[in-house]
């Protein structure tokens, strides 16, 4: 099935199936930012999938989108009037959009993951939408040291190695902090999306193999977490229609969600080359090299006002060279979360497409 398409919703899991329709009862009006996206794209797919109308908000066009029979408003987050002007009659926000990366200006950061999360709040408010499901990440609490199936209850950073982080620790806490009787809030915290269609980590991981520049970090391999594409739309289905129920306790809460499945980062990443039948990779650099090196190309690239993002960050040479794998109990209790496609299954799926790409 093309990334593009919309999925036939019987071929749907049932767990899916059942969330979709419980959601379809519950919602006239959904509103998606950064519907372009990877993420966001495919949220889109499964609420067209069971019918329900779909509003979708990014800056750029994306006619394959409006195919499947999203309406699809061009626009900016940090503009608070085209926001109110596409949301009116929502009933339910799925905040995606962001500025992601490990590279770029802190006003760039802060103007779409601050402010812009404060524009989408403050309209919900406004517009009395009773529903907003934010879209984090896991580095809200990540200090480059290893995390080892930590829940919900570690503190956020005290320092943070990129903006990224940064803004988006100080969005996921504004959106918790507007959790009221009337805007129910809830933020999730997916780590290393991937699956069909992902533009950032399978690519960037084919890219550098074929070009001889992959390389592990370290002298030992660390658990990780991932999550399947469909799994974490899932997980946002599930959130919305959680904060929905009057007895739930989720509502102003923040979930780490994943495969449930701790992988060795090496081991990822063969399967993912794999996929394109690559050799398996070993080589490595110490951990401390990798961050040295990404001090100075960070240093350098600032000295010379470059946008591009350096081949390695220390933000990259600590995420890594540590552990970092959660405690999804929460979301499991909580939402009722438990992932449908396993990382083998998924790794099929990935192979297909990238066989099906090849041949086009």
């Amino acid at each position: 099935m093309s990334v593009n398409s919309i999925p036939t919703f019987s071929d749907l899991d049932e767990k899916q199936q059942l969330v979709l329709r419980r959601l379809s009862t519950q919602v006239n009006k959904v509103f998606v930012t950064g519907a372009g996206g990877f993420l966001g794209k495919a949220l889109c797919r499964f609420l067209c999938s069971a019918g329900i109308n779909v509003v979708g908000f990014a800056r750029g066009d994306y006619p394959e989108l409006e195919q499947m029979g999203v309406l699809m408003v061009k626009g900016d987050i940090c503009d608070k009037q085209a926001l109110t002007d596409a949301m009116q009659g929502a009933d339910l926000v799925f905040h995606v959009a962001s500025k992601a990366g490990v590279w770029g200006s802190k006003a760039s950061y802060f103007d779409a993951n601050v402010s812009g999360t404060e524009n989408i709040i403050s309209v919900c408010q406004a517009l009395n939408i009773r529903r907003l499901v934010y879209t984090s990440t896991p580095s809200v609490t990540f200090v480059g040291k290893d995390e080892n199936a930590i829940d919900e209850s570690h503190p956020y950073a005290t320092h943070f190695l990129n903006f990224y982080a940064l803004s988006k620790a100080i969005a996921e806490q504004k959106i918790l902090a507007a959790n009221s009787e009337t805007l129910k809030t809830l933020a999730l915290r997916p780590h290393l999306i991937w699956g069909p269609g992902d533009p950032h980590l399978v690519p960037r991981v084919l890219q550098r193999a074929k070009a001889g520049r992959l390389k592990l970090v370290g002298k030992t391999d660390k658990l990780v977490d991932t999550i399947y594409i469909d799994n974490a739309v899932y997980a946002h289905l599930l959130a919305a229609v959680s904060l929905n129920q009057p007895t739930s306790n989720c509502a102003g809460k923040a979930y780490f969600v994943s495969n449930d499945q701790p992988i060795l980062m090496a081991e990822m990443l063969n399967k993912i080359l794999a996929c394109q039948g690559l050799k398996p990779i070993n080589a490595r650099i110490p951990a401390p090299l990798a961050y040295l090196i990404g001090a100075t190309l960070e240093w350098v690239y600032l000295k010379l006002n470059k946008e591009q993002e350096p081949p390695i960050t220390r933000f990259v040479a600590r995420q890594l060279s540590t552990s970092h794998y959660f405690d999804i109990s929460a979301a499991k209790k909580d939402l009722g979360y438990q992932p449908i496609v396993s990382i083998d299954q998924g790794m099929e799926k990935l192979k297909d497409s990238l066989c099906d790409s090849r041949e086009l």
